[in-house]
């Protein structure tokens, strides 16, 4: 995943874009930077965040990255933002992205014109690939519009320019850009929240495919917003922070309202309801206002000197490491019926372990509650880092066993993710058998999307159900 920040202002943007940009942290592991453009001309930094907060790594060069606009970037995957100079000028761009065809773009598209460097993972860096689409048009406007229409997947940018900051929402509107507002200050940011501490108030959100220039004097749309829409849900369920909204939504809102519709649809004798840290603890509490039953927390996630990003080299202990965070409250899990909600189930891993572990301190039953239905399909436009390959998905092999084949078919996955059919509690109750719960619910795809509470035609929902 990943996320940016930007601000045009008549004074100082630097301390803005320095903070607003750490309250993307949540959102990548890996890189982060920041590029500014002031009387000096353009200046940069890029460090990795991989073992360490971001605020550590850039608080030495404030004094460097000096201007009056600035844009940030916080990614899981490459490192951004880049510099670049072509017919354009000189510009600055970052990116959230996901990109499926890159490779007809690079071999088809931009054949013989240009050279692009590569991470150190043997990839292309996206952002730079989005960069050489911009720069086959003759102008700015025309280039983004043509990396949008272009690129297969999704699309959401920021690009410095000493004009202004134009801003590019991903043309199903994926992704959100949020706009802020005060006195001789503008800015543009993935999660809303990110800049009400910085005295910022809401503006509007960009709509989808929607091109626009910010100046600290306002912000003026140059490409109209299209009607079609098809935001992620996992925003909501998963990625979003508590205090962020998308679409007028609240996440933390939105979770609770998970929780009371998987509730309602349940009928358990427990003795606690409780979330898996941190995402699922709103979804629990949701679960225990509407049931009745005691919210609780037998497990606290140990953040001081665990980041989230955190993850040793020794391959052997990864799973290990992972599920070392959560430390137990035993005496509030001893002889105890537990209901556990989890954002999602993906592979599964962690959650079992996690179930073991709540056994072994005494648990006597563990249920689960995942706030979503079964991921069947990898995502295709977001870089969701927590599966790589939809046949790793929990649900996926187990389908596979039922059927003691490797199942595609379209119309065969349609029966496993109706949860009124045979074959869903088949693959459910297997589920549970191979995770060693005591009983597994998920939540239903029509109940998730009444808990978000917008047009249901304006969600994504290609994880659970295949459809675009």
């Amino acid at each position: 995943m990943g996320g940016f920040f930007g601000v045009a202002s008549k004074e100082s943007c630097t301390f803005d874009l320095f903070f607003g940009t750490d309250y993307h942290s949540h959102l990548g592991t890996r890189r982060a930077g920041m590029a500014v453009y002031g009387e000096h001309g353009f200046r940069k930094a890029i460090h990795s965040i991989e073992n360490s907060p971001f605020r550590t790594k850039f608080e030495k060069e404030l004094e460097y990255l000096e201007g009056n606009m600035g844009i940030g970037s916080i990614s899981d995957f490459e490192a951004q933002p880049i510099f670049v100079r072509s017919h354009h000028g000189s510009f600055a761009i970052t990116t959230v992205s996901k990109i499926n065809n890159i490779d007809e773009i690079v071999d088809d598209i931009l054949k013989g014109s240009t050279h692009f460097f590569e991470m150190s993972n043997g990839e292309i860096n996206p952002t730079e690939l989005v960069a050489a689409l911009i720069n086959q048009k003759e102008n700015l406007i025309d280039g983004i519009k043509y990396a949008l229409e272009t690129i297969d997947g999704s699309l959401s940018l920021l690009l410095l320019t000493p004009m202004g900051i134009y801003a590019a929402r991903d043309k199903m509107g994926r992704t959100p850009i949020v706009l802020g507002k005060k006195q001789d200050a503008r800015c543009a940011c993935f999660e809303s929240f990110s800049y009400l501490n910085l005295g910022y108030e809401d503006d509007r959100e960009l709509g989808p495919g929607e091109i626009a220039v910010i100046t600290a004097d306002g912000v003026k749309t140059l490409v109209a917003p299209g009607d079609q829409k098809k935001v992620c849900t996992f925003l909501w369920v998963y990625y979003g922070y508590p205090a962020a909204s998308y679409e007028g939504v609240n996440v933390e809102e939105m979770r609770y309202n998970c929780g009371k519709l998987l509730a309602r649809r349940d009928n358990i004798d427990v003795d606690v309801v409780a979330g898996v840290p941190d995402s699922g603890t709103a979804h629990a509490v949701g679960y225990a206002n509407e049931s009745g039953i005691p919210f609780s927390r037998p497990f606290i996630k140990y953040t001081p000197t665990w980041p989230r990003s955190f993850m040793p080299t020794i391959q052997t202990k990864r799973d290990l490491i992972a599920h070392m965070k959560l430390l137990p409250v035993h005496d509030l899990i001893k002889d105890k019926r537990l209901l556990l909600i989890d954002d999602s189930i993906v592979r599964g891993t962690q959650l079992r372990e996690t179930t073991e572990f709540l056994y072994e301190s005494g648990a006597k039953e563990v249920h689960i509650r995942p706030a979503c239905p079964p991921l069947l399909f990898g995502c295709k436009y977001l870089n969701f880092s927590r599966s790589k390959s939809e046949m790793e998905l929990i649900a996926r092999v187990v389908i596979n066993e039922l059927e003691g084949r490797e199942v595609t078919e379209p119309e065969v996955l349609e029966e496993y993710a109706n949860p009124d059919s045979d074959k869903y509690q088949k693959m459910v109750d297997r589920i549970c058998e191979k995770l060693n719960f005591t009983s597994l619910r998920y939540h239903r795809l029509d109940d998730m999307l009444e808990s978000v509470g917008i047009n249901p035609e304006h969600l994504c929902t290609y994880c659970w159900n295949g459809k675009e």
